[in-house]
Formats: C-alpha cells, sequence, structure tokens
C-alpha cells in the first residue's frame, strides 16, 4: 500500500495508548501525576511507536468516580498542572509526531459542577432544563443501573426543589439534557475549545448512554442525528480529527452508530464482542469463538475502523456472553469473587490472568496486532503489569506506572506516604515488572510489543485489508489472512500449549509465491494448489507476507 493514503486517514492503523495523567508520572513530587511528568515520559512511547496518546479525564473534579465526575469542562484539575502544562504536554507530542486525543465526558457532571448547582437552585432558574427533571422517578430497569454495587435507582430525589433529578452512573453524576439546543452548543463549544489547543479527537464515554428516551416526553433527538451534527463540526474544523466510541452494544445496534455505509457519525467503534469472545477462545484454548465474532462482525464503512483490545480502564466486561460463557472466563481467569465485578466482569490485567505465561502473553499481544482494526493499549501493557486487588472495583487496575525497580517504581520520588494510590506487590511490584529493567532485556515483552508495533506499521493490510478467517484444521489455531491492493499478509496463532501442525489454504496463491515469516527466521513454501504447512510451537504465533522468491524479505541466515 502507498504510505501516502495510509497516512492520509492516520487513525486507520494507528497505534493507540491509553493512559492517565493522574497516574502516568509525578514531576513535581506531591505523589500524584501530572503533566509535566507526562511530558517526561513521552519520549517512552515514541520509542515504542505508539502514534496516538489517548488521554483519560484530567479537567477539575471532586475525584468521586476517578475524574468522570467533572466541574469545568474548560481547564485542568490544578492537581495535575495549568493549561499552559497542557499546551506544552501537546508541543513535545506533537514533536515526536504523536497525536493525542481526550476522553469526551458529557453524559453528566459532577453534582458540584456550576450548571448542577444552579439548576437545583430553583426551578426557574435558565440551566434548570439542562438536566433531566421528573416529579416522580419514572420505573427503573434494573440491567440499566451502570454501578449495581452502589445504586439501586436511576433518579435521585432533590429536596429543595422537590424533583427527581435523572443519573444513569452515579448519584453524584446527573445526566445532562442532551435534548436541550443549548446543551448541544455547549457540547460544540467544549470540542472546538480542545481542538483549538491540538487535540486530534476524543474518546467519546459511554456513547448509547449519550443520547437515550428516559422519559415519557419523547423530547430527546435522534441519536444518531446528534452523532452525524457533532461529527460534521467536528470535521469542518479539522477534517483529520476522530470520534473514538465506546459503544458496547450488538453488532446490529452497533453499525448504526458508524452512520451505517455513509459513516459520517463515530469515526471509531471499540469492537467489544470480538474482545469478550478471545478470552473464551482463550479459556477454552479453541479458536471457535473467535473465529465466530470476526465472521459475524459487519464490515465498517469505508472511512470508519474498529478499534480492537484486549484490555481497558474499566473491569474487563464480558456482558456480551452468555451466562455459562461467562462462568467459564471466571473459573478459568478470575474465579475468587474478588477477582469480579459487577457480575459481568474481572477487575484484573491480562499478565495475571494468564498466571504469568509470558509465551501466553506474548502470543495474546500479536494476536491483538494482527487482528482486523487499529490496536489500543492501556497504559503499563507493554511491561506487563498487574493489578491491586486490594484497592476498590475498578481502581484496581488503575495503579501508577511501574518505570524503575525504586522507590514509588520511579512513578514519584514523594515520600511513600504521599502516593495515594499503591502499586501491586510481589511478582508484579515495580522491583520485577518496570521499564527500566525491560528496555534492557531483549526477551522482554516491552520489547517484543515495540517489536509487534514496528511489523504491524509495515503491515497496514491488517488494518485495511479485506481479512479472511482461514482453517488451520487444528481447533485451538486461529488463522486468518488480509489482502489489500495485491499483498497478502496471514497471521497465525496457537492458543493451546501443545505442538501443533498446521496447513491452511490460500486461495489465489500458488508456489510462485512464499510465506516469509515477519515475527522469526523462516520461510514456508506454497504449494502449486495453493496450500501451506507448517509447524506451531507452544502458544506460538506467526505472521506471514506472501511475495515471490525474489522480492520476499530476507532470512537473518542469507545475510549473515
Amino acid at each position: 500500500m502507498r504510505l501516502s493514503m495510509t497516512s492520509d486517514l492516520w487513525w486507520k492503523n494507528a497505534v493507540v495508548y491509553c493512559l492517565d495523567i493522574e497516574t502516568f508520572a509525578d514531576g513535581n513530587g506531591d505523589g500524584i501525576g501530572d503533566f509535566r511528568g507526562a511530558i517526561q515520559r513521552i519520549d517512552h512511547l515514541d520509542r515504542m511507536g505508539v502514534t496516538c496518546i489517548w488521554l483519560m479525564p484530567f479537567f477539575p473534579t471532586p475525584d468521586k468516580d476517578d475524574g468522570y465526575d467533572i466541574t469545568d469542562f474548560y481547564s485542568v484539575d490544578p492537581r495535575l498542572g495549568t493549561l499552559g502544562d497542557f499546551v506544552e504536554f501537546m508541543r513535545v507530542a506533537r514533536d515526536r509526531g504523536i497525536r493525542v486525543i481526550a476522553d469526551l465526558v458529557v453524559n453528566h457532571t459532577s453534582d458540584k459542577h456550576p450548571w448542577f448547582k444552579e439548576a437545583r437552585s430553583s426551578r426557574d432558574s435558565r440551566y434548570r432544563d439542562w438536566y433531566i427533571w421528573s416529579d416522580k422517578p419514572e420505573p427503573d430497569d434494573p440491567k440499566g443501573i451502570v454501578f449495581p454495587d452502589k445504586e439501586d435507582s436511576l433518579w435521585e430525589y432533590d429536596e429543595k426543589t422537590e424533583q427527581y433529578y435523572f443519573h444513569r452512573f452515579y448519584r453524584f453524576q446527573p445526566d445532562l439534557n442532551t435534548a436541550n439546543p443549548e446543551v448541544q452548543d455547549e457540547i460544540s463549544r467544549i470540542l472546538g475549545f480542545w481542538m483549538e489547543l491540538g487535540l486530534s479527537g476524543f474518546r467519546v464515554d459511554a456513547v448509547p448512554f449519550l443520547v437515550e428516551q428516559v422519559t415519557d416526553s419523547g423530547d430527546l433527538p435522534d441519536p444518531h442525528e446528534f452523532f452525524a451534527c457533532l461529527r460534521a463540526f467536528l470535521s469542518r474544523r479539522d477534517g483529520s480529527a476522530i470520534l473514538l466510541g465506546e459503544v458496547n452494544l450488538p453488532y446490529d445496534d452497533l453499525v448504526r452508530y458508524f452512520g451505517n455505509d455513509l459513516g459520517d457519525e463515530i469515526t471509531m467503534c471499540f469492537d467489544f464482542i470480538t474482545m469478550q469472545r478471545t478470552y473464551l477462545s482463550l479459556a477454552r484454548n479453541d479458536a471457535g469463538p473467535l473465529a465466530a465474532a470476526l465472521r459475524e462482525r459487519p464490515e465498517a464503512p469505508k472511512d470508519s475502523q474498529w478499534a480492537t483490545f484486549v484490555r481497558n480502564h474499566d473491569e474487563l466486561t464480558l456482558d456480551k456472553l452468555s451466562d455459562a460463557e461467562r462462568e467459564e472466563v471466571f473459573a478459568a481467569f478470575g474465579p475468587d469473587k474478588n477477582m469480579q465485578l459487577f457480575g459481568r466482569g474481572l477487575r484484573r490485567r491480562l499478565p495475571t490472568m494468564l498466571g504469568g505465561d509470558v509465551d501466553r502473553i506474548k502470543m495474546v499481544y500479536s494476536l491483538l496486532f494482527s487482528l482486523p482494526g487499529t490496536p489500543v493499549l492501556f497504559y503499563g501493557e507493554e511491561i506487563g503489569m498487574g493489578e491491586n486487588l486490594e484497592l476498590e472495583g475498578r481502581q484496581a487496575v488503575r495503579t501508577p506506572m511501574q518505570w524503575t525497580p525504586h522507590r514509588n517504581g520511579g512513578f514519584s520520588d514523594a515520600d511513600p506516604s504521599k502516593v495515594q494510590i499503591p502499586m501491586p506487590t510481589g511478582d508484579y511490584g515495580p522491583e520485577k515488572v518496570n521499564v527500566s529493567a525491560q528496555e534492557r532485556d531483549p526477551d522482554s515483552l516491552l520489547l517484543w510489543i515495540t517489536r509487534l508495533i514496528r511489523h504491524y506499521r509495515d503491515c497496514p493490510e491488517f488494518a485495511w485489508g479485506e481479512y479472511t478467517v482461514l482453517d488451520a484444521g487444528v481447533d485451538a489455531v486461529f488463522a486468518h489472512r488480509a489482502d489489500c491492493d495485491g499483498e497478502t499478509v496471514v497471521a497465525v496463532h496457537n492458543l493451546s500449549e501443545a505442538e501443533v501442525e498446521v496447513e491452511i489454504a490460500l486461495d489465489g496463491l500458488d508456489s510462485s509465491k512464499v510465506l516469509t515469516d515477519l515475527l522469526v527466521d523462516g520461510t514456508v513454501e506454497i504449494s502449486g494448489s495453493g496450500r501451506a504447512r507448517f509447524p506451531m510451537g507452544r502458544y506460538g504465533c506467526r505472521w506471514f507476507r506472501a511475495s515471490t522468491p525474489e522480492t520476499a524479505p530476507a532470512d537473518s541466515a542469507d545475510v549473515s
């Protein structure tokens, strides 16, 4: 593929890295991460090959929900720095060729936000209609309560004005009334403000809840009209800017948020279903569930994309699996109740779920980077960080980044008593898992992921191409190919610890081509009938490029 084409729609084969400023690096020694500290660590991301940073909320907040309860959409939380620090972070990232997107959390505000404080002061307040009120609580759907461990209703009574306000999440997060044109205009202003400071887009939080009918009034706008307008505003300001949507819905419902065939709404949507089926396949040592998900997945519109991931900042949700399937994954990767959350997910990171098996962990990340779509990493995944189950809820996986084996893991030089979020200990503590050590270890997970990123960027077919799930003849092996502009790449992954022999049929290819392994030395012949046979080791992973023998990438033995 032409580089000029792949760089035009930069996000189609980007490498996105999600980080929380509060837990990434402390630059002023107060025990809390900040922009000044993060600036000094951008080169770590640059060396890995990250092309886009996704910032979790950094706005002023009472911090009851890890920053998702916002009191000012136009500023930086003083604990994390200033607008000047933010601009400097943007400048340094841009200097390294790294784009930045940020969380857009406009489903709700904090109840301490000036808008809501004014709204609840009187029924005649100018901000009253910026929120959703009712004289009596509407019937609750228990399935609609996002945090069933903390909330038992979607409505909260306000004594002063004697009405109930709606909150899809916590009671201290009243939902904004997105039917109100003033609220819609304000959301556009928020986007415009941060784009002027350099953002290349936004990760839209909880997309299906942003515009939803919660009363009988029927006055909410069509959600797809709302997102089409939002995307149009974004594109007018910057044609290359994106919306990355958290849309955890069945495929038939989800594709509508792309804008169906037009692709004029959400630019990229997370593929929650493939992620969940991946864990089911891992639990069973059977590629079937993963293969089925990708066969079922609709094609994204031409200028849209799927975002793939194996871990994010929330619980590892398994809500799209059946009850029996979910229990299989729980039994394999989180059998203790303390490892589970909301009855639907796990609050663990991948390395601990896989028992620290390095071969298996590396195979899963190889799988991630070869899946059709744009890969998204959560900070610390590149070194195999673990969780701290002593922390409450989702906080278990949001511990400080581990840079060195020294005090506070190199996250902060403050007195340890000032670091508010404790790191894991034992086998996953910073003494054993840190960036500094892995940079020097040729067999480390960090250098493996760096290598995967390099090869992923060299194989735009994985992100741009037409993909086909292949039959490998072995239940535990997942194989697929991606074709684009006459080029073919093939990825094969063994989900079991047993060594196996694999044979795949490659329609359209014959003995005039060979398969050259991009991850390890080796060339595989293709028969005249288009079949290739090769071994796969324990949790093995192989990426092949099909080419003529004259143009095939060289094996190291050929150039020694």
